[in-house]
């Protein structure tokens, strides 16, 4: 996909910042302007995220990654509320969040925002079936519904028959399948995933991949945090995260934006 380079500044004073996403003029589900979170600890303040602007378009599937320590998973925190910036604003379809507490963002991830953590956080005394409809449950959806759609889920995504299992019996496969029907169950417009394979073999991440995929095709809007060049290679663009900075931000259609350019995303390892 060709894009006309921005005019400078220094060429045409008067011309307004472009947008830092290439998103402009088209539907942001989600946005971020000049992000900055510090973590502070026993050692030196760790800057994890220093002035990052995102726009994510809706049906778009856009991968972040990078290796440890960068500040990814970070970044995807401050995106679904579970971390509060120091600084800068978000934006959910055009709303700004700056004045959203804890209780508001908890509703917005019950409606809106569906989450996917690497360590797949189950209620581990709670069956499949009740995992699954918790969330739809606690948005005030009926039992029969709630019911309907982890039913439905379950069986996309072949875990017929594993209902009244509970979590610690499932393989990590399994648990991380459980996960994403969790996710998905009160269809949220925006799904957040936090490295999904990152405790998964070789198998389990091909399931997760193809699964992703498959919501995408669908229009499920997906941010996905990995440094698993599979996970990211099933995207349409790839950013690349360092030091808590988009170094590089580039649509898989081989034209890379700039910077390290899509060879140089994909082969990113730990």
């Amino acid at each position: 996909m060709s894009r006309t380079p921005p005019v400078s500044r220094a060429e045409n004073p008067s011309a307004r910042p472009e947008s830092p996403s290439p998103c402009a003029g088209e539907a942001a589900v989600l946005r971020a302007e000049n992000l900055v979170k510090t973590h502070y600890g026993e050692g030196a303040p760790a800057r994890a995220v220093r002035g990052v602007d995102l726009s994510v378009r809706r049906g778009e599937f856009v991968a972040v990654t990078g290796p440890s320590g960068a500040g990814k998973s970070t970044l995807l925190h401050l995106l679904g509320g579970l971390q509060r910036p120091d600084s800068g604003s978000i934006w959910l379809d055009g709303v700004r969040t700056d004045g959203y507490g804890e209780a508001r963002w908890a509703v917005e991830r019950r409606r809106r925002i569906g989450i996917v953590f690497q360590f797949f956080n189950l209620v581990s005394n709670l069956s499949v079936a009740d995992n699954v409809e918790l969330p739809a449950l606690l948005a005030g959806v009926s039992s029969k519904q709630a019911r309907a759609e982890r039913e439905q889920l379950l069986a996309e995504l072949g875990l017929q028959g594993k209902e009244r299992s509970m979590p610690g019996e499932l393989s990590g496969g399994e648990q991380q399948r459980v996960a994403l029907a969790r996710a998905l169950v009160n269809h949220p417009p925006l799904l957040l995933a936090d490295e999904p394979a990152g405790s998964l073999d070789s198998k389990g991440t091909r399931e997760v991949t193809r699964l992703l995929s498959r919501f995408h095709q669908r229009g499920q809007t997906i941010v996905l945090v990995t440094h698993d060049a599979r996970l990211a290679s099933a995207a349409d663009r790839v950013i690349s995260f360092f030091d808590g900075r988009i170094a590089d931000d580039a649509e898989l259609d081989g034209t890379p934006s700039r910077g390290l350019g899509i060879s140089g995303v994909l082969e990113l390892k730990d």
